[in-house]
């Protein structure tokens, strides 16, 4: 298959948005296969049109120390969204045959599997399957249904899943797109921090906890002696070796713990995250995680984006790109999206 530049540029997008409202050169690649699924899917699934195959640029490594690790969820509901963030990342990256993705499932699905290699039949990934009995003790009933899904804490135990010899993984939502080489994120100076990720200082940090925590006088000091900012646990830089060393996973877990016998937030799998990590990570550039495009977590109602370049687009919050695609009642920002839906039904693909 021959390398495929895609017919609208982010250049050409972002104009678009400008018409509209208010930007990606291609490179190609090819990639292996391994899995580790048997069972058939209870749902039927999407169809997806075969993504290019995408080759390595000539100043690419192929050795393993080239190697780019991504980790991301993988469920029948968020399948689209996730294979649009796989296209994104192959068709920007400089060196996309050396992206080796590592895909968390919580049932074990043959179909699954089935689809990712029809769609992408040069991809170097892995399946594992996240065993849902970790957390479902360990959830509390958050602000919507989907946050409280076992699958949305699998990031949590990336450290435990992951084979020993990924030392360093980025974690990646579904519902995102990336404009620019992910090679750029990976290779950020973490600086003796297990996690990297843009912070947001200017957000009211307080109203990620309820009162009952702010009013505790033990609790209220958790983070004494930090400068804690909100990030988005959807788009992280995590060092795995020293999240294993640190014993991170255990921090989190016993903040989920506490948060059963006594309600100290409102929101999911984010605040344990805060209250372990908050102040003491690595800050990425903003462009790296232009999030929000969902809306609210209630209605989740069009929103513009952030001045600024950008290198990563985040529909977090509750409207998704592909459904309100679908519903024709698009937001604007969704337009930037439908150019790596690879939904074989759509009819959103933008073409010049």
């Amino acid at each position: 298959m021959a390398s495929w530049r895609t017919s609208t540029s982010i250049a050409s997008l972002l104009g678009l948005l400008s018409f509209l409202l208010l930007h990606c050169s291609t490179t190609s690649t090819a990639i292996r296969v391994s899995t580790i699924i048997h069972n058939p899917s209870p749902m039927k699934l999407p169809i997806f049109r075969e993504a290019p195959a995408f080759r390595n640029g000539d100043s690419c490594g192929s050795e393993e120390a080239y190697r780019i690790h991504i980790a991301m969820t993988l469920d029948a509901n968020y399948l689209r969204g996730t294979m649009a963030a796989v296209l994104s990342m192959l068709q920007h990256s400089t060196c996309p045959e050396n992206l080796s993705f590592h895909f968390l499932c919580a049932h074990s699905d043959s179909e699954l599997v089935s689809s990712i290699k029809s769609t992408f039949p040069f991809l170097n990934f892995t399946i594992y399957r996240f065993d849902s009995n970790r957390v479902r003790g360990k959830i509390s009933k958050s602000i919507r249904q989907a946050l409280d899904q076992p699958l949305n804490y699998a990031r949590i135990y990336l450290a435990d899943i992951l084979p020993a010899d990924v030392k360093r993984v980025i974690y990646l939502d579904s519902d995102l797109v990336v404009v620019d080489d992910v090679g750029k994120l990976w290779g950020v100076d973490m600086e003796d921090n297990v996690l990297a990720a843009p912070e947001y200082c200017h957000a009211n940090f307080t109203l990620y906890f309820n009162d009952a925590f702010w009013s505790d006088p033990v609790l209220s000091k958790t983070f004494q002696g930090r400068n804690p900012c909100y990030f988005n646990t959807g788009v992280m830089v995590v060092d795995v070796e020293k999240w294993r060393r640190g014993g991170y996973t255990k921090k989190v877990e016993q903040w989920m713990a506490f948060q059963k016998q006594k309600r100290i937030y409102h929101l999911g799998s984010l605040p344990p995250f805060l209250l372990v990590l908050a102040g003491n990570i690595k800050a990425v550039n903003h462009r790296w995680n232009q999030h929000g495009l969902g809306g609210d977590n209630f209605e989740g109602k069009c929103r513009n984006l952030h001045p600024g370049p950008i290198s990563l687009l985040h529909w977090s919050g509750k409207g998704k790109p592909w459904l309100r695609l679908d519903s024709r009642k698009p937001c604007v920002v969704d337009h930037l999206w439908a150019p790596y839906d690879l939904y074989r039904s759509s009819r959103h693909f933008l073409e010049d």
